[in-house]
């Protein structure tokens, strides 16, 4: 299916939130360096996640004004809305580190960020191609795979930090952080999916 251009503008909205919920995946990968200045990061990351409701709130205003939309405007709020919580869990997974002033991570974190990272990086370009949905297979199949990775990854993580190698308050601040980590990567699933119920409904 190719959506015809009614309203061009959701796609360039859609493109630029995606690009945003990237930006704030390169900030969560900066601040995985104990030396860094993760207050400060967090700041910034703050700021990125503002921009982010900005455009979610930018899609629901033209969604009410517009006649007709590209694709169905359920869609449409699900699709923003599952971007928005992405994002929302990216920033909530750096406060933390930051409230509970974490320190050295275990290097596991490290490879549940990368995924983090190839799942925004995936959804950011497949936002781009938004007006040939049904041509954007490979980018839900991947995104799909990558959260099966991280799953694994994840409970990797949990045996780590159970090991006994930590104390029990530091258990709790890693498994919330690791949590909300895993919570981001099984958004990024959601909007893929999201993307290929537009596709099959659709065709």
């Amino acid at each position: 299916m190719r959506l015809s251009p009614r309203d061009t503008v959701f796609f360039d909205l859609f493109a630029a939130t995606a690009a945003n919920v990237r930006e704030g995946v390169g900030l969560l990968s900066e601040a995985l360096d104990s030396a860094a200045d993760r207050s400060a990061i967090a700041e910034r990351l703050k700021e990125v996640e503002h921009h982010g409701d900005e455009h979610t709130h930018e899609i629901v205003r033209r969604v009410n004004s517009t006649f007709v939309t590209p694709f169905d405007r359920e869609d449409i709020y699900r699709l923003s809305g599952g971007l928005d919580d992405v994002l929302d869990d990216v920033e909530a997974a750096l406060d933390l580190m930051v409230l509970y002033r974490v320190g050295d991570l275990p290097s596991g974190v490290g490879d549940l960020v990368d995924v983090l990272d190839r799942a925004a990086e995936l959804t950011a370009e497949a936002m781009t191609r938004l007006r040939s949905v049904d041509e954007l297979s490979d980018y839900w199949i991947e995104v799909n795979r990558l959260e099966n990775q991280a799953d694994q990854t994840y409970r990797r993580l949990l045996a780590t930090i159970f090991s006994g190698e930590y104390d029990a308050l530091t258990v709790h601040k890693l498994k919330d952080v690791i949590d909300t980590m895993e919570a981001a990567v099984d958004g990024f699933e959601t909007v893929a999916n999201i993307v290929e119920q537009i596709a099959v409904k659709g065709s």
